[in-house]
């Protein structure tokens, strides 16, 4: 495994989708900070990433949490001297009606999925406008686009986070800076559930979810992109890894190649085109 000098950061790795994201950057050859408000996960993530080889560096952090945030990313810049791809994964995500949202709830939920895309994104400016670019990438689901029930701020935060990176991508553009999301594009563990749930269920109860490492190279893949290539817009990992598979790291581009919404990249790509410079 060949380092190629890039730097990640990767929250919420400490099971799940984060987890495998966090594992695919390193073995892609990238120095990788995970973090992850649960220390046991973290521990076991860190294991995983020492058993790989990889480069890496994990830290408990809090990303709804702005201080915490700016000092995390004042550290990995230091230690390492850049952060190319920042992937925001941390969510807090409990399944409970309106009626038991409380105010706290609604603004513990908002501060971790739609604010620490602010706070990371706040944080990591600077230093990527100074660096000549970036990527920054959150994480899309279903909820980007549709309601469910007792998903009232979950679903609330995707939307506002495509909203984030349609708006700002068009400000970034101009830094070499690239906002997008993906989503899995596949079945995947639950979120709420934790490693120890996972760890307890047989093959047969889990054979119909993808694997977080396989997906988690679409996020190496479109950090790999030149900035400027593809910025505001949603992609889905599923298709990706199956579009690399087929054809190659180089393939020829296309909307359905990348994701699952090919209408929405459309639309979003003519809205882009139309925008007054």
């Amino acid at each position: 495994m060949a380092e190629n000098g890039r730097v990640a950061l990767v929250t919420g790795g400490g099971r799940g989708l984060g987890w495998g994201i966090a594992r695919a950057f390193g073995l892609a050859g990238w120095k990788v900070c995970v973090t992850d408000i649960n220390r046991d996960e973290l521990k076991a993530c860190a294991t995983d990433l020492t058993r790989d080889g990889s480069d890496f560096g994990a830290v408990p952090s809090d990303v709804a949490d702005r201080v915490a945030c700016a000092e995390l990313i004042g550290r990995i810049c230091e230690e390492w001297g850049r952060l190319d791809a920042v992937v925001h994964n941390a969510i807090y995500m409990p399944l409970i009606t309106f009626d038991d949202t409380t105010p706290e709830e609604w603004d513990r939920q908002l501060e971790v999925g739609l604010g620490g895309m602010f706070n990371l994104t706040h944080a990591v400016w600077g230093a990527m406008k100074a660096q000549g670019g970036g990527h920054i990438i959150g994480v899309a689901s279903g909820s980007s686009f549709r309601g469910f029930k007792e998903e009232i701020a979950y679903c609330t935060i995707k939307h506002g986070v495509e909203g984030f990176v349609k708006a700002l991508s068009l400000e970034a553009a101009g830094y070499n800076i690239a906002l997008n999301t993906i989503g899995p594009g596949a079945p995947i563990k639950p979120t709420r559930m934790t490693r120890a749930e996972l760890e307890a269920l047989t093959e047969e109860e889990t054979a119909e979810w993808a694997d977080p490492l396989e997906l988690g190279r679409a996020f190496v893949w479109l950090a790999s992109q030149p900035p400027a290539r593809i910025n505001g817009y949603r992609l889905d990992a599923g298709p990706i890894i199956a579009t690399l598979d087929r054809e190659g790291e180089h393939f020829d581009f296309a909307p359905e190649k990348v994701t699952t919404y090919p209408d929405d990249f459309f639309a979003r790509q003519e809205w882009y085109a139309s925008y007054p410079d």
